[in-house]
This record gives C-alpha cells, sequence and structure tokens, in this order.
C-alpha cells in the first residue's frame, strides 16, 4: 500500500507530513520533491531508507556525505536542473536578441535559490545583459510579474529551478501567452502546454531511477548499497508555434540542437 502526502509547494509543511509518514510505519520514505523534501525526510527519521530525487548536488547541499556509497539511510537520484540554470538565460538571449534586460523568478525559500542566482548573475554578466529578481513564493504573486513585462525594461522571463514552479507549468504557460512573454522553465510542461522554451532534468528517467531504487529497498537492499544515481540527460524543449506568436525567430542552431520542437 502506498501512502502520500502532499504539501502543495508550501515547504513549511514538509516537516510535519514526513513525521506523519514516519508514524505510519512505512518501510520507505520517498522524497521525490527537492532537496526540501529530501531534508523534511532526514529530519523525521534516521532508520527508515529514504530514496530522494532532486535536481541540486546532493553533497554540496548536505543531503549525503558520500555519492559512491552513501552513509546512513539515505541514497536517491539527482538530475542537473539546478546546474543548468545559466543555460537558460543564455538560451532565452539567444531568441530575445534585442533584449538588454531580463526577469529572473526565484523562490526565496528553496536551499538552492543562492547558488542558482550567483551562476545566473555570472552568465549575464558575459551576456552584457541586466537580471531584474523576483522573489515569489506564493501563487498569486506570478501574474504581477508577467503583467510588468510588457512595455517594461526586462524582456522576458527566467525560472531558476524549483519543484515549486514545475508543478505550476500550465498555469505560468497560461500567464505567458495572456501577456505575450517569452520565458524560459525547467519543465516541457511548460512548452507543452504552450510556453517558449524549457531546458532541465529528464524527469521521466528520475522518476524511473528513484521507482528502481525503491522496489529495490523493499526488496531488502540498504541505502548503503545503493550509490547516488546522477541523471545527466538535460532535454531542451522548443515551441516554434509560440515563437511566432511572439514574432520571435528561433536560432537555426537552436532548433537543431532540441530534444522536441513543436511546430
Amino acid at each position: 500500500m502506498l501512502e502520500f502526502r502532499w504539501a502543495e509547494g508550501h515547504y513549511e509543511r514538509l516537516p510535519v507530513l514526513a513525521q506523519d509518514l514516519v508514524e505510519h510505519g512505512i518501510k520507505v520514505l520517498v522524497a521525490p520533491g527537492g532537496a526540501p523534501v529530501a531534508f523534511a525526510a532526514k529530519s523525521a527519521t534516521q532508520t527508515i531508507p529514504i530514496v530522494f530525487e532532486m535536481g541540486g548536488d546532493p553533497v554540496a547541499l548536505g543531503v549525503v556525505d558520500n555519492l559512491a556509497r552513501p552513509p546512513g539511510n539515505v541514497t536517491g537520484i539527482s538530475s542537473l536542473s539546478v546546474d543548468v540554470s545559466r543555460k537558460r538565460l543564455e538560451f532565452l538571449r539567444n531568441v530575445v536578441r534585442n533584449a538588454s534586460a531580463f526577469t529572473v523568478i526565484v523562490n526565496p525559500t528553496s536551499p538552492t535559490a543562492r547558488s542558482q542566482l550567483r551562476s545566473l548573475n555570472e552568465a549575464a554578466e558575459n551576456l552584457g545583459v541586466a537580471l531584474q529578481v523576483s522573489s515569489v513564493s506564493r501563487q498569486e504573486e506570478f501574474e504581477p510579474i508577467f503583467a510588468s513585462v510588457p512595455g517594461g525594461t526586462t524582456k522576458g522571463i527566467v525560472f531558476t529551478s524549483d519543484p515549486y514552479f514545475a508543478n505550476r507549468s500550465q498555469l505560468l504557460a497560461e500567464l505567458a501567452l495572456r501577456y505575450a512573454v517569452p520565458a524560459i522553465t525547467q519543465s516541457r510542461d511548460f512548452v507543452l502546454g504552450g510556453g517558449l522554451l524549457s531546458y532541465g532534468g529528464d524527469f521521466t528517467q528520475s522518476h524511473l531511477q528513484a521507482g528502481i531504487y525503491t522496489g529495490e529497498v523493499l526488496k531488502g537492499k540498504s541505502p548503503k548499497d545503493l550509490p547516488v544515481q546522477l541523471v545527466t540527460k538535460v532535454e531542451l524543449f522548443i515551441n516554434a508555434k509560440t515563437a511566432g506568436i511572439l514574432g520571435l525567430t528561433v536560432p537555426p542552431s537552436l532548433l537543431s540542437g532540441a530534444d522536441t520542437v513543436i511546430e
């Protein structure tokens, strides 16, 4: 039997939800929602096996001390979504060629927010563009930011990697279309919903690997015997139809390197 708990993007609820699962006597605690979920799981138990799924560096963030042989009761899967935030800015700049400034949306409660902003600022300096950072931790804060872009100083929106944003891809795509804003997120669902660009880890693969590891633990393996897996595949999705609506031309080099182009 599976027990589910959903924080609806409110990270402050995670410790209580994790503790509730532990008290239900579960055999494995699966934490698939990024670093905040992994930390909540670790705080809830030091004995029940934990399988995490996240987009940052689990060693740098302190989730595990060793990838090859993780100590304690924790192992899991990590993708490159956090590490490629700067590439999102570069891709959007390649499409919006006349832009001198972009809006960056970050979740201030994310443990990776600071490192992503540092990487984005370095990329912005190299590209010769300015960044305007907007912090979002509530859903109602998205629309005013999208509404401010047309006619403003920034010419598009770059989202940092965060499950809170990925889980709201359809809403973000609707806002991007409503206000005619070029934007890029980590999730392919954003592009499938009508957004312009996405670049991030292949969540299909990371979900699959997390499921496989959960099965191995249920069969009796210890997390110590399951090395932390790094999903290195990163996918670029482009909505060429949306680019046409926005009056933008996607460079052929970008189109040829994309995993999926929606015409």
